[in-house]
């Protein structure tokens, strides 16, 4: 959508709220000088007002500011705000490079110093006009200075998903639409599927021009980084759409959209074993951060998946072998316990403690390992972690870095500087359930012949079998049970539960397979894996796909 089009500064009527103070109400004020700046006498300086805006500071100043934005009164609104040089250029290409128009901003009753309002107006280009409306906030603030009320600037003021150093903007795009579809040909659109909307962007920003389209006129929001894909927020007249076919299966994407919904903040993707097709991708909020794909945070338990697999692979356990699992075990200057304490009776299997998520038993093996980079060596080597994954859109890859010593034993249970995201462990579960990597992909590699990162090595058959026999256990009768109840199919499990410094409650963490099909969840604060994060898997699973 960066068209480059020259676009004229437009006379397009402004109108002004019904009821409202009008702009006028700056001189109400009392100030003549701008934001949070301008110099007072002596006396002056010493009726400088201090403390939180009063009520009816924040009436005045708020509809003073949204009555002169609404007029198009691009000066007068930013000497309202406490950051006049930055405001008033955004607040102005709002009607010269946006040609928004017939702007009426209705203010609702503040709270504290928020005021929300919405805005509803008119778009015009080239003989093509269209209504606009959404919901903002403001917040309006004590200048340092002046000690006046003023409208604390964000440009979220102007839009909500506006961002800094980024700009409206109403044109022919430069980029043409496109119809996405799942793998089986279902129009995938941000409306069904939000979560959807920053891939379905980028894909359009990658792919719309080879995808045979014709360019639109649309609104739309440029990013300060070129590297991000322009959002587009309304379409005025439509182009033709190229088709750009895609992984995703809409029945688990679907599934997946209503599963985060459940909480504040959750993640969850799902992903094809035997190719590596991500089927779902889902976020709750679903606008901004693509935090399935791009989050950066410890796994928990989760990664036992690996550890375990580098032990199977050294020889130094089998699945159903004898395993330690005392309440706790130190290596180093770290003691790691298990959850409550817990530990199992001697003779226990090591199939047990992992079902059971004993970290103990884990710990305790470091020792005979005798190399503090293995870990990070078997993910790198077998799961294809940090290999630059080129799946199409966007994505964090995963990191395990090498550690020594007790940042080494934390990184064995998942913590410590491990670095994971939904993805990242739906795709270790994937390379688990078969034993061999294959990177992620959200549109097909034909589709412009990228290079996709492959793992160095496969497990064995033999580690691959006692891994998913324990992934089946947790499952049937370990920590994964309950939520994997209503499964069906050949499947597995593990959970997971992360602490966070500063965090009372411990992220959740799950991932599972159900056949061809492998998912991973996390729920921010959720607590134990199989609390939050495990049911929100657990319905992916279930759409199948």
């Amino acid at each position: 959508m960066r068209s480059g089009a020259k676009v004229a500064v437009i006379g397009g009527a402004f109108v002004l709220v019904a009821g409202g103070i009008g702009y006028g109400a700056y001189s109400m004020l009392g100030d003549t000088g701008g934001g949070d700046g301008g110099t007072r006498s002596a006396s002056e300086s010493s009726k400088v007002k201090t403390g939180p805006p009063s009520a009816e500071e924040i009436a005045q100043t708020s509809k003073g500011f949204l009555d002169a934005w609404a007029t198009g009164d691009a000066r007068t609104a930013s000497l309202l705000t406490n950051n006049e040089t930055d405001s008033e250029p955004v607040l102005a290409s709002y009607g010269e490079d946006a040609r928004i128009g017939k702007v009426k901003i209705t203010p609702g009753p503040a709270v504290g110093t928020k005021v929300p309002y919405t805005v509803k107006a008119t778009v015009s280009y080239d003989g093509k006009s269209k209504p606009l409306s959404y919901a903002s906030e403001l917040t309006v603030v004590r200048g340092l200075t002046t000690g006046k009320a003023l409208v604390d600037w964000a440009p979220t003021v102007v839009h909500p998903q506006l961002t800094e150093g980024a700009t409206l903007r109403t044109g022919e795009s430069s980029t043409p639409t496109i119809e996405a579809v799942d793998h089986s040909g279902k129009v995938l659109t941000k409306e069904k599927y939000p979560s959807l909307g920053p891939i379905l962007d980028t894909l359009r920003e990658k792919y719309g021009e080879s995808a045979g389209g014709s360019p639109g006129i649309e609104t739309w929001i440029e990013p300060a980084d070129e590297t991000q894909p322009d959002v587009n927020l309304l379409t005025l007249a439509k182009g033709k759409p190229g088709r750009v076919q895609t992984t995703i299966d809409a029945g688990a994407q679907a599934a997946a959209e209503r599963a985060v919904k459940q909480y504040a903040e959750a993640s969850v993707v799902a992903v094809k074993p035997s190719t590596g097709a991500i089927r779902a991708v889902a976020n709750n909020p679903a606008t901004g951060f693509n935090a399935a794909l791009q989050g950066k945070q410890a796994p928990g338990s989760t990664l036992k998946i690996m550890t375990a697999a580098m032990l199977l692979e050294k020889g130094l356990v089998t699945a159903n072998g004898a395993a330690e699992c005392p309440k706790e075990a130190r290596y180093y200057t770290r003691t790691i316990h298990n959850l409550d304490h817990f530990s199992l009776p001697d003779g226990s299997t090591f199939t047990q403690s992992f079902a059971k998520s004993c970290n103990t038993a884990f710990v305790k093996l470091i020792d005979d390992v005798d190399d503090d980079s293995a870990l990070a060596k078997e993910a790198r080597e077998v799961f294809g972690i940090g290999l630059d994954w080129k799946s199409g859109v966007v994505t964090t890859d995963g990191s395990v870095p090498e550690e020594v010593q007790g940042e080494a034993a934390a990184q064995y249970i998942g913590q410590g500087t491990v670095q994971m995201n939904a993805l990242n462990m739906a795709s270790i579960t994937a390379t688990a359930r078969t034993g061999m990597f294959r990177q992620p992909v959200i549109v097909p590699q034909s589709l412009d012949n990228r290079q996709l990162a492959t793992a160095s090595r496969s497990l064995s058959p033999s580690v691959t079998q006692q891994l998913t026999t324990m992934m089946r256990a947790t499952a049937a009768w370990g920590t994964g049970a309950k939520a994997m109840a209503s499964v069906g199919g050949d499947k597995g499990a593990k959970t997971g539960s992360a602490e966070v410094d500063g965090q009372e409650t411990s992220n959740s963490w799950f991932t599972g397979f159900s056949n061809d099909l492998a998912a991973a969840a996390v729920v921010q604060t959720g607590g134990h894996g199989g609390d939050a994060a495990g049911p929100v898997v657990a319905e992916v699973l279930k759409a199948g796909g």
